[in-house]
Parts: structure tokens; C-alpha cells; sequence
């Protein structure tokens, strides 16, 4: 039997453990904390804060090989045991370019790929002529650790970047830990899930749409209302990027559709992605699945539509508790094709990701997608 470790212990580590079952697999995790998901459904865990390589090694003692559930690590350490023989998948030289945003700009720039103009926020004597070409709005953008709308902020004019950058929170933050992007004025959020190989197969998930609020992705449309060759482009775009950095896993990729028709790439995620987690019931294969698929060296699943369409929509925290909020999942479990993923978290509080459900559709109907969307989120959210 082999056994994966994965570096993390949140809800992606915790959805992979029916996939893991099927697969004959065991999951060892590092994690700092007995409360987080993952740890219910581990065969063993490390409790350590991801970035401890110490415990790294730990872990590497007890599996076949290492994985990610999220990027907060550190490569640097991480490195000398990828010398000592350790086997990371997705290896650590794929990830290099990644974790900081403005490297992974650069890195999808040089190869060519669509990305808004960007520039790195170093030299604030210099900073009103260097976006001058920029315009206004422009997005700031924390260069590590951000996600789900953490550390990024549209900024309507100098005098208002001036501030936040002169603020409280962000005045013992050295300026390089930030880049400005210009604002791109979007039809549509896309962003598609791609997995490759050991042998570099690489397969895709369809292209779906997902809407945001406050930064935070509330719902996933699958698949994206967009034509074939926009289809065609992105996934282009994937087999670009997994071929370049000789990827062995999931990635999720997040892109722009311009109101001009063109495709942008927003960012990349080095792991299984909120906007794939409509696969685990609508898709033969789950992200899930597919990533212990890859990088345990078994022939990838076919990651195909088992229905014309689906939503999904996060269950997203709105006050600080500690309730399981049976009622509310109870309703939504009763509209029809609905299935309810609950994360087993502890604790509630504002944005967090308490869990999600999946709606599988018999049409493709975007406005019926969105319909039964706003009607989970008005039985979840309070009025």
C-alpha cells in the first residue's frame, strides 16, 4: 500500500481521503493543529506548522512521497531534502517560480502567456511615473500569501495607494513583499483544473466560470458559457505551463475573459483548487482522485462531465461561532441533485471556508445555474 504525505491539513488534504480509499492509498499529514479536517481521515500526522522542514523529514520517513495542500512552505529547506533523495511531487523546481506572485508573473510572461502589465512595488520615490502606465485602478497585491482575497486591493488613485502603503498594517512590510497590476475589466472569471503525469500525459477539466465577491470565490460554473476556441486557447494554455515546469500533479489556473474577447491568466494555484471541487460529484474523476493519480505514477482518470452542467457555491463563515448549522445544510441537502460537503471545521468565522455544495444540472443553462446558486445562498446566509 503506498502512502502520501501531504503538507497541510486543511479541507483539500481532507477531500482527498475517499479518493485515497478507492485508490488504496494511506494519507500521512503535516499540520499544525488536531482541529484542522484532514486529520480525522489521516493514517498518521505530524503536528507542525507547514513551514517546519524539520517535521518535513518526519513525515518523509513514514510515506513513499511528499505533496502539497498549500504553497505556504519553505522551498529553501524543503531542498535539502529533495537532495537527500526525498521525492516531492510536484517537485520543488516547479513550485520555485510560483510562490511569489511577481516571480510567477515574469515566469508566465517569458513564456509567452497573456498576463495584465505589472510592475514589482520597490521604489516608491520612483512609483508615480512607473505606473503612470499602469492607470487607475490599479491592483496591489501582496507578493506571498495571499489567497481568497487576503492581500489584494483595487486602488482607485495615487493618493489612496500612498496610504495604504503608508498604513498600519502593511507599514512593518517592506515594500518588495508588494507588486501593482493594471485592473483588467473582465466579462467573465474563468479558470480550469489540469493534471500531468509522471510520463507528462497531461488531461484537463472542462473550462468553468466563477464569480467573486469581496475577492473571495462564492460560485463555480461548470462548464463556462465561452466559445471553443477560447476553450482551445486556455487549454493551451495549460499543457504550456504543466510541459514547462515538468509538473507531476494538479494545478488550477485562474484566468480573465477581457470584455474584449481576450484571455488573460490572473494566477496560478500549485495544488487542487476551489474551482475544481464541482468534479467530486459531477466529474468520473475528481481532482482529488487525479492528483493521487499523478503523482503516485498510476495512469491518469478521465476527468469528463457525468452530467450536462453543474454549481457549485462555497459555504462561506459570516459570523464568529461555533455552530455546525445542521438547518441550513438539512434545506440544502433537499433541493434536488444537491450534494453537501461539510469541512468538520470547529470554529465559524467571516469568509472562511466551512464547506460547499454541488448542484448537478440536466441542461446547460447559465441562468439556471445562477438561480440555484442564489437560492443555496439565501437558505445559508442570514437575511
Amino acid at each position: 500500500m503506498k502512502r502520501v504525505g501531504v503538507i497541510g491539513g486543511g479541507q483539500l488534504a481532507w477531500m482527498m481521503a475517499d479518493a485515497a480509499q478507492r485508490l488504496g492509498i494511506e494519507l500521512v499529514v503535516q499540520t499544525p493543529s488536531e482541529h484542522d479536517p484532514a486529520v480525522s481521515i489521516a493514517k498518521e500526522t505530524v503536528f507542525a506548522p507547514v513551514d517546519d522542514a524539520t517535521a518535513t523529514e518526519i513525515l518523509a520517513q513514514k510515506c513513499d512521497v511528499i505533496t502539497f495542500e498549500n504553497e505556504f512552505v519553505n522551498l529553501d529547506a524543503l531542498s535539502v531534502l529533495a537532495h537527500q533523495g526525498i521525492c516531492f511531487r510536484p517537485r520543488l523546481e516547479a513550485l520555485a517560480p510560483l510562490l511569489d506572485k511577481y516571480h510567477q508573473r515574469c515566469y508566465l510572461r517569458d513564456l509567452g502567456l497573456p498576463v495584465p502589465q505589472f510592475l514589482a512595488l520597490d521604489e516608491v520615490e520612483n512609483l508615480k511615473s512607473k505606473i503612470e502606465y499602469l492607470g487607475f485602478p490599479v491592483v496591489l497585491k501582496s507578493r506571498r500569501h495571499g489567497y481568497d482575497g487576503q492581500g489584494t486591493f483595487i486602488i482607485q488613485d495615487f493618493a489612496t495607494l500612498e496610504q495604504k502603503l503608508s498604513d498600519e498594517t502593511t507599514t512593518s512590510l517592506n515594500q518588495s513583499l508588494f507588486l501593482l497590476e493594471e485592473f483588467i475589466p473582465f466579462e467573465r472569471e474563468l479558470a480550469i483544473i489540469a493534471a500531468r503525469s509522471v510520463e507528462g500525459e497531461i488531461v484537463t477539466y472542462p473550462v468553468v466560470e466563477t464569480q467573486q465577491e469581496q475577492q473571495v470565490c462564492r460560485r463555480v460554473i461548470a462548464p463556462a458559457e465561452i466559445t471553443p476556441n477560447q476553450v482551445a486557447e486556455i487549454q493551451a494554455i495549460a499543457h504550456t505551463l504543466l510541459n514547462s515546469l515538468e509538473v507531476v500533479g494538479i494545478f488550477g489556473i485562474e484566468l480573465f475573459l477581457g470584455t474584449n474577447g481576450k484571455i488573460l491568466v490572473n494566477e496560478i494555484a500549485p495544488r487542487t483548487h476551489n474551482s475544481g471541487h464541482f468534479s467530486i460529484d459531477a466529474c468520473e474523476t475528481s481532482q482529488f482522485e487525479q492528483h493521487l493519480r499523478a503523482v503516485c505514477g498510476l495512469p491518469l482518470g478521465n476527468p469528463a462531465l457525468q452530467c450536462a452542467s453543474a454549481v457549485m457555491v462555497n459555504l462561506l463563515g459570516y459570523e464568529n461561532s461555533h455552530s455546525d448549522y445542521q438547518s441550513q445544510r438539512q434545506q440544502i441537502a433537499e433541493i434536488p441533485q444537491a450534494h453537501v460537503h461539510w469541512y468538520g471545521k470547529t470554529e465559524s468565522r467571516p469568509g472562511r471556508k466551512l464547506g460547499h455544495v454541488t448542484v448537478l444540472l440536466d441542461n446547460q443553462n447559465r441562468e439556471q445555474a445562477i438561480a440555484i446558486a442564489h437560492n443555496i445562498e439565501s437558505i445559508w446566509y442570514p437575511r
